[in-house]
């Protein structure tokens, strides 16, 4: 899912975070992927706290992807 994302241009990937509803599961599907891919103790931390609080993340993670084309902790 992470690298489908990172293939999407900036716009899609700032509409889905956008979304509320969308951008709680699009964050936990992109986080944890990337947990598992890369395997460090920091993104399984990430992913279990975009897990319940995604939401919040998200539009934090919406304005990030905006400014440096990456989401937050996840390059």
């Amino acid at each position: 899912m992470e690298r489908w994302f990172e293939k999407q241009s900036r716009i899609v990937q700032i509409i889905l975070l956008l979304i509320p509803g969308v951008n709680w599961v699009v964050e936990v599907l992109v986080r944890w992927s990337h947990a598992l891919r890369k395997g460090s103790l920091l993104k399984y931390i990430i992913a279990i706290l975009v897990t319940f609080f995604g939401g919040f993340i998200g539009w934090l993670d919406c304005i990030w992807c905006l400014l440096f084309k990456h989401l937050i902790l996840c390059d």
